[in-house]
């Protein structure tokens, strides 16, 4: 076990049935956005990446229809810590973004990379549970945050 792996921690808690099953769904309406270049299916990640970033699943029709249809299947939870599914939504929504301007301004190159890499990422959680921006949300928080608590003159006795 990595004592020093670091992650963001979250008192809610999220099923990791739903999550994978959100990810499948994702990777489903890329699919239909690569085959038809329509962004239809790509402005609704965008809603619903947003829904789910804002720590809102109940405003989320993929979590919802997860949900349901995984309660409909007898499927038991699996609960884990929501806050890495957390960064990762709102890691999803930057994707969505980038993918929907990319396709709006004509920039389809762009666009079909930023939606391959987004796919695989997707497809990575529904296959087999690997969360990429669970994994890099350490080495993105140690790049940002880590340099200004670095400069921090803590006064104390006490060793964390």
């Amino acid at each position: 076990m990595n004592n020093n792996a670091f992650c963001p921690i979250s008192f809610n808690k999220i099923d990791e049935h739903v999550a994978r099953l959100n990810g499948f769904f994702t990777v489903a309406l890329l699919v239909v956005f690569l085959l038809t270049g329509s962004v239809l299916p790509v402005v609704f990640l965008v809603l619903d990446f947003l829904a789910r970033g804002l720590g809102q699943p109940q405003w989320s029709l993929l979590a919802r229809s997860s949900t349901w249809i995984l309660k409909s299947a007898g499927v038991k939870p699996r609960l884990l810590n929501a806050g890495p599914k957390l960064f990762a939504a709102r890691v999803g929504l930057l994707f969505s973004v980038l993918v929907l301007l990319s396709a709006v301004v004509g920039w389809d190159i762009a666009a079909v990379v930023i939606t391959l890499i987004f796919g695989v990422c997707a497809f990575l959680e529904a296959a087999v549970g690997f969360c990429v921006a669970c994994k890099l949300y350490p080495f993105l928080y140690k790049f940002i945050y880590q340099r200004s608590v670095d400069k921090i003159d803590y006064k104390t006795d006490y060793q964390i």
